[in-house]
């Protein structure tokens, strides 16, 4: 094993891994989990059935930044929602996947589609029916409240839980190893 791996570098959020930074610099597509990773996982029902979900104005900006740095963003997501459909298109997001409950599958053909190899995709999951793209991918990344079987797993762990800013996190993560986060631009909408 390559001792460099074990060193650390320090980024805007703390201490990562060599191995983790090299995985970032290569990344060109970055495919979201939605709940417990763009929001807190909670979803609120109102009394007429209407669904809710809170998105972070940090993460908006984080997606928008990636987007400009050149990176491509992707949502796979198991559950149907106009809500996402509608979060996403204003940031942006062109490849969204919908009631997909085995990602993996809908994963392996967007890459097929982007002519995109596995290393140069990140995935940013939270639960169980996130973890055979995390282990597919160039580098599978935790939220920092992800499920123990999930953590034990993906190569980075945020220090931001989802629904908080985890995924602004990893946008900047990869934007600084890619040498774009001063230059990003966006909006927080």
């Amino acid at each position: 094993m390559n001792s460099n791996h074990n060193i650390s570098t320090n980024t805007l959020y703390g201490d990562v891994s060599q191995k983790t930074l090299k995985q970032a610099k290569k990344i060109k597509l970055l495919v979201c989990d939605v709940d417990g990773v763009f929001s807190d996982g909670r979803i609120y029902l109102g009394n007429d059935g209407e669904e809710l979900k809170a998105f972070h104005t940090k993460d908006g900006f984080g997606i928008k930044a990636l987007g400009s740095s050149g990176v491509d963003v992707a949502i796979i997501t198991g559950r149907r929602s106009a809500i996402v459909a509608n979060r996403m298109s204003a940031l942006n997001v062109k490849h969204i996947v919908q009631g997909q409950e085995d990602k993996l599958p809908a994963l392996i053909e967007l890459a097929k589609q982007l002519g995109l190899s596995s290393e140069e995709i990140a995935y940013i999951g939270d639960d169980i029916p996130d973890l055979a793209c995390i282990l597919h991918v160039g580098l599978g990344i935790a939220v920092q409240d992800a499920h123990p079987s999930i953590a034990t797993n993906a190569d980075y762990i945020t220090f931001i839980r989802g629904g908080f800013g985890a995924v602004r996190e990893v946008c900047d993560l990869i934007m600084q190893c890619q040498g774009s986060l001063n230059s990003a631009t966006g909006s927080s909408i």
